[in-house]
């Protein structure tokens, strides 16, 4: 697998943290779907979904004051904050919830499928479910990933 510039760099950094953990979480984004095998050339961060506790649990480590944003007008998370001080900003999200059709649904994946990468191993949600979230989003850049992803040969 290649990956796109500075996601191998940013997973290794955060590896030892994200397993340590105690709390499931999830990869989810762009960087699942270069360790499902999407061949993206470049990546904007590295999203990751997990539980409120958890995603304190990493803010505190990683000196980060997590924040309760409110919702914007797609997406809508009970504690979020951003990581920069690595080559990819990390995403950290919990709670996290999209609207859809006026309604809020929440996103918490059923599946959680190990994935081989550097400082692995990395559990995103299965393809299938990968590709319900995509769609859920329902925004014109996840429906091509969406594309990308259902594309790939099972």
């Amino acid at each position: 697998m290649t990956s796109p510039p500075g996601m191998a760099e940013t997973l290794e950094r955060i590896a030892p943290d994200l397993h340590d953990l105690g709390e499931d979480w999830w990869l989810i984004g762009s960087a699942a779907m270069v360790l499902h095998g999407v061949a993206l050339t470049a990546i904007d961060d590295i999203d990751i979904l997990t539980t409120p506790a958890g995603a304190r649990r990493l803010a505190a480590q990683w000196g980060v004051e997590p924040t309760t944003p409110g919702p914007s007008e797609k997406f809508d998370s009970e504690v979020f904050f951003e990581r920069t001080d690595t080559p990819l900003a990390v995403e950290v999200m919990a709670g996290f919830r999209v609207k859809v059709g006026g309604d809020w649904t929440p996103v918490l994946p059923t599946s959680r499928e190990a994935l081989a990468g550097p400082g692995g191993p990395w559990f995103s949600p299965s393809r299938g479910e990968l590709l319900d979230i995509l769609a859920l989003f329902g925004r014109a850049q996840d429906l091509t990933r969406a594309k990308l992803l259902g594309a790939l040969p099972t």
